[in-house]
């Protein structure tokens, strides 16, 4: 075997965080603005780390405890006379990818809390110099979370084929499923984060808004509104801190699918028939060299420039060249002859197609949701249009344009499949959903460059800076908005490959040979099924229950202090900030435990009650839903947002032109709103949820084999 290649991706993921580290150094450096600039970043700043450190007392104690249960779970080596390849060192894989994407959430929040000021500073100079700094900023976290990945998962399984080097055949086996408590963490600590930071930052967003845009007619990140500081902070453990642990986990758990199924491959090639598992952690590694060399391009000359236009050239120059090295990795590691997997034949060659379909899955997800969110686009012109005539048809607009927005993902999610499956079998759906997510890293900063954008537009109206300096902040804030939900389509829909991925190696673990297939005509699987379609309604209620009740403490809060504190009106007395903080701080803390034991529970329950079968069921409801729910949500959210947005350069309603305080703007305010939990709590959460729970059914799968049957 060519043992050099095993080390390949965990360089390659050093590599990354190598050059994160000289690019925050660089964030560091850049000019912080005045003093009053730099206390209203500190107040965000202390405001982030204290919600995380609330947020890890409690996630500390979920982690033990679940890690105990899976040190226990690998004491046992047979169920029903079949041999589990399992140890209980799961569990420390388990502690390692929660630790692992906790540290990739908080290199994200730390350097955004860095970056808004800096940007906030470069924007009273050129739009260039803001773009510069704001992207940098999410360029650290980018790198960050796809090195970690890549580090943690491929350093791990050197590890682990060491440690079980004595167990012969079984040793890679052992260690992929070892590999898979690592997932497990990874995902866990995902959900967490991305709902608990969801609430977190809507509860304080909606208040503000409420309170401060539409009651009290001030401007939106005004200093004298108690809830702008917990609204900022928002935007860092929710759109920042929650978005890196959840693409960090999407990472982890889409090159573990493959490299699941890549296992039961049998091939003769030089890498001691490991070549299906080490593709996909050697084409995300590449990926994060040209996610690198991608950033190189997004630049723009002058005011005028295009920021969107500068974001794509960099996403699909790094898009591009991953295809084209995927082709000389396919053709240098799979061997020339067919390969079999569950007696579907394919070459090397159809490897290569699907990572093709793959990249083109993403990138007309990219290009759909953001034709249904980006501001000047017939969808958010429509809702615009219907703002003129109230609150209700506001509302009304927003929800057809997401329900719309669905129908092209999912059709070309089914092309996807379809062409993935006829190229490469069940390994092609996987490494299809490897070669969307190589280019996390470019994904990644693009996405996170928008909540530092927002923050550093917040600086600035709280600052009081001169109107150039947000203008040229809401520039980059409005193309952060279409980013953000581009990035949350592109989640979404390798969320959907993944899950397919893992359910099928959930079925070839769960059930008998020969009989690795779930029958629908099952009345138990069917019910399963409805039940599964259901989780994903019950789980957004929960989390838009969650930001409701957080918003009307914090509403309530924002109005007692505009009443009894007269003095902030006239910027003599300061409000208390800090009382806000505490209200989304423990909101998000308490209401995040329901949703995430749902996802966690559930699978578990229906395993070991009712068997493999039913549980396949529930997955396959539950992916199904998820992906509308997230696509819907999501879109809805986006294109809600940037309709506010538009009133703020003027828009043409019936031939009148209407502006920021005018009747359409506040029912705009009232769809935004509305669709803030949809875009930021429930529908990013809908990915983690469809994949946390087929992880957590594969790692239960060898011992729930033979229930029900």
């Amino acid at each position: 075997m060519n043992d050099y290649v095993i080390y390949l991706a965990p360089a390659l993921g050093v590599l990354g965080l190598i050059v994160m580290a000289v690019k925050s150094a660089w964030v560091s450096k850049q000019d912080a603005g005045d003093a009053k600039m730099q206390e209203l970043a500190g107040y965000i700043a202390d405001g982030a780390m204290a919600f995380l450190k609330a947020e890890w007392k409690v996630l500390s104690i979920f982690v033990l405890v679940t890690a105990a249960l899976l040190a226990y779970s690998g004491t046992v080596h047979t169920v029903n006379g079949r041999e589990i390849h399992s140890s209980w060192v799961i569990c420390i894989a388990f502690i390692i990818g929660a630790v692992f994407s906790a540290t990739a959430g908080y290199i994200g929040m730390k350097v955004a809390t860095k970056a808004n000021v800096r940007t906030t500073q470069a924007a009273r100079t050129s739009l260039k110099q803001a773009l510069k700094v704001s992207f940098t900023g999410g360029t650290v976290m980018g790198l960050g979370v796809a090195g970690l990945a890549v580090l943690g998962l491929g350093g791990l399984f050197i590890v682990l084929l060491a440690v079980f080097a004595g167990l012969g055949a079984n040793q890679v086996k052992t260690a992929i499923e070892v590999l898979t408590g690592f997932s497990l963490g990874a995902e866990s600590i995902a959900l967490f984060s991305r709902v608990g930071g969801g609430i977190y930052t809507k509860a304080a967003d909606v208040g503000a808004d409420l309170v401060g845009k539409v009651e009290a007619g001030i401007p939106e990140d005004d200093v004298r509104n108690p809830a702008t500081i917990a609204d900022n902070v928002g935007d860092n453990v929710g759109d920042v801190a929650g978005m890196g642990a959840d693409l960090f986990g999407s990472y982890v758990a889409t090159i573990l699918a493959t490299m699941v199924l890549g296992q039961e491959i049998t091939v003769k090639d030089a890498f001691g028939g490991m070549s299906p598992i080490l593709l996909p952690m050697v084409i995300c590694g590449l990926g994060i060299v040209f996610s690198i060399i991608g950033t190189l391009f997004v630049r723009i000359k002058d005011e005028t420039s295009s920021v969107q236009s500068a974001l794509n050239v960099g996403n699909w120059t790094s898009m591009l060249l991953t295809v084209i090295a995927s082709f000389f990795v396919v053709w240098w590691m799979l061997p020339n002859g067919p390969i079999t997997l569950r007696s579907i034949s394919f070459n090397k060659w159809g490897v290569f197609f699907a990572i093709v379909v793959g990249t083109v899955v993403g990138a007309i997800m990219s290009f759909v949701t953001e034709y249904y969110t980006a501001m000047g686009k017939k969808p958010v012109l429509s809702i615009i249009q219907q703002s003129g005539t109230g609150h209700a048809t506001n509302i009304i607009g927003g929800l057809a344009v997401g329900m719309k927005s669905t129908v092209i993902p999912i059709l070309t999610l089914a092309a996807g499949i379809m062409s993935s499956y006829y190229f490469a079998g069940l390994y092609g759906v996987a490494i299809a959903a490897a070669g969307m997510m190589a280019t996390t890293a470019m994904q990644l900063a693009i996405d996170a460059f928008g909540p530092i954008a927002d923050n550093a537009g917040g600086i600035a109206e709280m600052s009081q800076l001169p109107p150039e300096v947000r203008e040229r902040t809401d520039n980059l804030d409005a193309v952060g908005n279409t980013t953000a939900a581009t990035g949350k389509g592109f989640a979404i829909a390798s969320a959907a490959l993944t899950s397919l991925a893992l359910f099928a190696a959930f079925v070839g673990i769960a059930m008998p040979e020969g009989s690795q297939h779930i029958d629908i005509y099952k009345a138990n699987v069917l019910a399963g099924l409805f039940v599964g379609g259901m989780i994903p309604f019950i789980f957004s209620a929960l989390c838009i229950q969650a930001v409701g009740k957080a918003a009307m403490d914090m509403v309530n809060e924002v109005r007692r202090q505009f009443r009894e504190i007269p003095g902030i009106m006239d910027y003599t007395t300061k409000p208390e900030y800090e009382k806000c903080v505490a209200i989304s701080t423990k909101a998000s803390i308490r209401e995040m435990m329901l949703p995430g034991a749902i996802a966690l529970i559930t699978p578990v329950l229906v395993g070991f009650i009712f068997g493999p079968e039913v549980l396949g069921g529930l997955l396959a409801g539950v992916t199904v839903s998820g992906v509308l729910m997230g696509i819907f949500q999501s879109n809805a959210g986006g294109a809600w947002d940037n309709a506010k947005k538009s009133f703020e350069k003027g828009v043409e309603i019936n031939g009148e032109m209407h502006y920021k305080k005018s009747e359409p703007h506040k029912a705009s305010v009232t769809g935004d709103t509305v669709g803030d939990p949809f875009k930021d709590t429930s529908g990013p959460s809908m990915n983690i949820l469809i994949k946390l729970m087929s992880i957590v059914s594969l790692v239960i799968a060898p011992y729930i084999y033979g229930i029900g049957q």
